[in-house]
């Protein structure tokens, strides 16, 4: 991704780009599921959306739904587009609370267009301009992510990339300086540079090791420290969303592609085994498995700096979360457009890294703040992991955004926010965290009237799905050649 982006816009600026990678270093290579900015990453690179999904076997995501966060039993989702219609400067939530106050009950999802689409397999491409915002959404991808890497690899050598295969053996550091001055590789060749991306994954070969920024960790705040990943084949419908199960110790992932699926059990290592884990990840397989478990283990958390000298590190190498929410590519794109916002000449002046290292600070604690509030809000009782998730000592901003909104709906949006308000009010929605008032300048409108704007706007989410096309005969639109395969209704039944 760095490499094609920057290629991308230094081009015609005699800026050499080489990318430094062992064949014989495995990656982690699960990363599967994206939010809607990655389209915008397809187009600065030139591509569309329908050459990567060709590319790399993608599916559309409409959003994420959670399974047995709440209790047992029960589901919600986190759709990728608005709730109902604001009117007179009030959010529509307001409207929705006051209705639902009066007795007069209906669920919060009835009013958002992603969700109606995703809950029925459908998908159809957003308008550029709805006439309201009760018709607007957003899309993202599913890819397979090594195919995407090789896209990528291609797109980039078009761009006048050189690719290096080899291990590196040593980081060439200027004493003086503090600045890297080179790598030297296996196969004995020194790579010197004026810049250096370090995407070394959790090792952090770059900045971690050689110019020793230290790595703050979150495992206080997330519980989970390791994940299990095997794919399988697919039995049942392509659906355009990531599901999220809540389990005894974790959560089990299931994100769909053309050719497989994805899953994964992201869990708390003091609460079950690798084997147990293991086991219990094959036991809730749809289908047979293409591969064998892959296993991870890592520390929440960041790095203290992501810029430091002549080096940034990005992805893994800058600091990890769990993929609840599919932020860690998201981190990798907006990291590289914040280098390409603030990118240096020879001089490195030191304001450029500061920037850089207080926005991405605000980003990683706005996401993780985002990622807590899964966990201590759910209402899963009588299980170790979760009746303690329960009791976290939350990070002050994020206590203030809760203390908000019980007392009065209130919204809280800070600097630097990836998930707003849409998103937040879908996780007080489905974990039925309730305001004590609504905002008094909803009292405008009589109940009636809101019943009867209420009802209008079900018609038009309804008259909108009516438009809409299965999600597989989406992906056949453009890829006519590829068949998708058929999903095994044998493998569901001898499942359940």
């Amino acid at each position: 991704m760095a490499a094609t982006l920057l290629a991308r816009k230094l081009d015609r600026q005699s800026v050499t780009i080489t990318v430094v990678e062992s064949s014989d270093i495995r990656t982690v290579g699960v990363g599967e599921a994206t939010v809607p900015g990655i389209r915008d990453f397809f187009r600065e690179i030139g591509a569309t959306e329908q050459e990567v999904m060709v590319a790399a076997q993608g599916t559309v995501k409409l959003g994420i739904e959670f399974v047995n966060w709440k209790r047992e039993g029960e589901r919600f989702f986190h759709p990728f587009g608005l709730y109902g219609m604001r009117s007179r400067g009030v959010a529509f939530h307001h409207y929705w609370r006051k209705l639902n106050a009066a007795g007069q009950t209906t669920p919060l999802s009835d009013f958002c267009l992603a969700t109606a689409l995703a809950e029925r397999n459908l998908f159809m491409q957003p308008t550029d301009s709805p006439v309201h915002d009760l018709l607007f959404f957003d899309w993202a991808v599913h890819f397979d992510a090594g195919l995407f890497a090789k896209f990528l690899a291609k797109k980039a050598g078009e761009w006048g990339v050189e690719h290096v295969d080899a291990t590196i053996t040593n980081v060439l550091v200027d004493q003086a300086t503090g600045f890297i001055a080179g790598v030297d590789t296996q196969c004995g060749k020194t790579i010197a540079g004026d810049l250096f991306i370090d995407c070394s994954g959790f090792r952090s070969l770059l900045l971690g090791d050689a110019l020793g920024v230290p790595y703050e960790d979150w495992t206080n705040l997330l519980p989970c420290d390791r994940a299990v990943a095997m794919p399988c084949e697919r039995a049942g419908p392509l659906t355009p969303y990531t599901r999220s199960t809540a389990l005894a110790a974790g959560w089990q992932w299931r994100i769909p592609l053309q050719h497989r699926v994805g899953n994964g059990y992201v869990y708390a290592s003091r609460h079950i085994s690798d084997d147990e884990a293991v086991a219990t990840l094959k036991g809730r397989l749809e289908g047979d498995a293409l591969a064998e478990p892959n296993m991870i283990r890592f520390r929440t958390g960041r790095r203290t700096a992501f810029w430091q000298g002549n080096c940034v590190a990005v992805g893994l190498a800058a600091g990890f979360m769990e993929p609840l929410e599919s932020t860690s590519i998201t981190l990798i794109q907006t990291g590289l457009e914040k280098l390409l916002a603030l990118l240096p000449d020879r001089g490195f002046d030191p304001a450029l890294a500061n920037e850089y290292n207080r926005t991405t600070g605000l980003e990683y604690a706005r996401i993780r703040d985002f990622l807590i509030l899964h966990y201590f809000a759910n209402g899963r009782q009588g299980q170790p992991m979760w009746d303690r998730c329960r009791g976290t000592a939350l990070p002050e901003q994020l206590a203030r955004k809760l203390t908000l909104f019980k007392a009065r709906g209130h919204l809280v949006r800070y600097e630097w926010e990836s998930f707003q308000d849409p998103s937040w009010l879908s996780m007080y929605a489905g974990f039925g965290i309730d305001a004590a008032a609504h905002d008094p300048l909803a009292d405008y409108f009589s109940l009636s009237d809101l019943e009867a704007a209420f009802e209008r706007m079900k018609g038009s989410i309804r008259d909108a799905v009516a438009l809409a096309e299965p999600h597989e005969t989406f992906l056949k639109s453009f890829a006519p050649a590829t068949a998708l395969p058929a999903f095994r209704a044998m493998s569901l039944a001898a499942n359940g």
